[in-house]
């Protein structure tokens, strides 16, 4: 689960209120405002408060979250942030809210009025149930369960997609080229759109000086385009960054176009790109990426729970995808990002996917999964065949080679006591060992027997260790004896 601390926002708050956040979001110029969602729907905010960003009804900061009444209850499924700040939310219930920052009525209420509080957006959608929003600096969009795509605000290169570049006081339905596609994601760069339909197609607008509509030119759109260099793949997730632009396939292929003066595309140069192209081609299989349209970051995760990080990171430009020690993407925001905002609403609730160490770790004495168990002692430990023998060579030998034990279905072990073999075997799912300095006698005997020489290693740095720490109190306790 991830550490809403790692944000300096939430560093003053107490256990007791950070167990009670269930989503959250920080945002602003410089990571200084922030909006959470508690496990009974509650919606508090706190920060600086530039623009009327909090929706409090007033313009003061504040250090102590406020409570939004408004939204109490709302079940909150999609929020985004522009650059003014301008904040759109979505309900469960399909409803649109929007305030703050409106000088390009991106509020989308018909105004160019400050939005204090938060206040339902309307015009052209009623009847509409908004599933997802997304914000660039100064426009906003929102997508609808069935597949349809509005956007409205500042137009100053066609990021509203309505075929001019007038700007758009209230939603406008984005037609053109979708007009007869189902959506199923948008995302916006600072003064650009995207939409990835059902059946993984790409759609640019707006904004395009850098490439990053991927169209491979570099001339500004103002009704949706297909890119044309992704076709014959499926999209499944897209992100942008300030100016450029990530997707990534239903293959786990990842393409990156745009903006590349910081390394951001992670093609190994600072090389714009006007059409899209594969990265990190010697990785494994990619499940998720991210950008954000403040910043020129981005960050990827395989698999096998590798998080990558590249582009602008804390003042360096990275240019290639560099492995960090994170366990999500949305660390490498929180820690290396400029601003460290956060590139979506985060979840606080436990992710179910789990590394294939995680699982293994995980499926170590389970019983309902074990075809093998081990008695020791008089006490079972449930193990599978499968993984003793790719992780050990005398297992490997046992069930290969006709041995007796191959047949059994319970193993006796009279040689080892029940806390060294638990151990061993342990380590062979976990690749770690937990055990004090005089069973690990005991462990390394059994290593040396089993031919295990990394286990071996392990051990005698175990057995160093205590005895390091038994010397450096013998002095004290003949102080205390004299």
């Amino acid at each position: 689960m991830v550490d809403v601390t790692k944000w300096p926002i939430f560093s003053l708050m107490g256990p007791q209120e950070l167990s009670a956040i269930r989503k959250a979001c920080v945002f602003g110029t410089s990571a200084n405002e922030a909006i959470y969602i508690t496990n009974d729907d509650e919606v508090y905010v706190f920060g600086l408060n530039c623009s009327n960003c909090l929706g409090t009804g007033d313009s003061q900061s504040t250090i102590v979250p406020k409570k939004l009444d408004f939204l109490s209850g709302r079940k909150v499924v999609s929020l985004n942030y522009g650059s003014g700040p301008h904040i759109l939310l979505a309900t469960e219930d399909g409803e649109l809210f929007a305030w703050g920052h409106n000088g390009y009525s991106q509020l989308g209420n018909g105004t160019t009025n400050q939005g204090v509080a938060p206040v339902l957006v309307s015009a052209n959608l009623l009847n509409k149930k908004v599933t997802e929003v997304a914000c660039g600096s100064h426009h906003s969009m929102a997508l609808t369960d069935s597949g349809e795509v509005y956007a409205w605000g500042y137009n100053n290169c066609g990021q509203v997609g309505s075929g001019s570049t007038a700007n758009q006081p209230t939603p406008r339905r984005v037609s053109s080229c979708l007009q007869n596609k189902v959506a199923v994601s948008i995302v916006c760069g600072q003064t650009s759109s995207l939409a990835v339909v059902d059946n993984g197609e790409v759609y640019g607008w707006g904004y395009n000086g850098n490439g990053q509509l991927g169209l491979g030119n570099n001339g500004n759109q103002l009704t949706p385009c297909r890119l044309v260099a992704l076709q014959g793949l499926c999209v499944q997730q897209i992100v942008s960054g300030y100016a450029h632009s990530l997707a990534l396939t239903d293959e786990g292929l990842l393409y990156a176009w745009g903006a590349n003066t910081y390394g951001q595309l992670g093609t190994g140069n600072k090389s714009n790109q006007l059409s899209p192209v594969q990265i990190m081609t010697e990785k494994e299989r990619i499940v998720e990426i991210a950008a954000c349209h403040s910043t020129h970051t981005s960050a990827a995760k395989t698999q096998s729970g590798q998080v990558y990080m590249w582009g602008q990171c804390r003042g360096q430009s990275i240019v290639l995808p560099h492995l960090t020690h994170f366990t999500c993407t949305d660390d490498v925001f929180a820690c290396f990002a400029t601003p460290s905002v956060m590139w979506r609403l985060l979840s606080m609730e436990h992710d179910d996917f789990l590394t294939v160490a995680q699982s293994l770790k995980k499926e170590f004495d389970n019983p309902e999964t074990a075809d093998l168990k081990f008695c020791v002692d008089g006490k079972y430990i449930y193990v599978h065949k499968a993984v003793l023998k790719i992780r050990c060579e005398h297992f490997r030998s046992m069930f290969q080679s006709h041995w007796n034990e191959d047949m059994k279905e319970v193993i006796e072990i009279d040689q080892f006591s029940y806390p060294v073999y638990r151990s061993f075997l342990e380590f062979l799912y976990t690749d770690n060992v937990e055990l004090p300095p005089e069973d690990a006698i005991g462990l390394l005997d059994l290593a040396t027997s089993y031919c295990e020489n990394r286990l071996k290693r392990l051990c005698q740095h175990i057995i160093k260790r205590g005895i390091t720490g038994r010397k450096r109190l013998l002095p004290a306790v003949g102080c205390c004896a004299l």
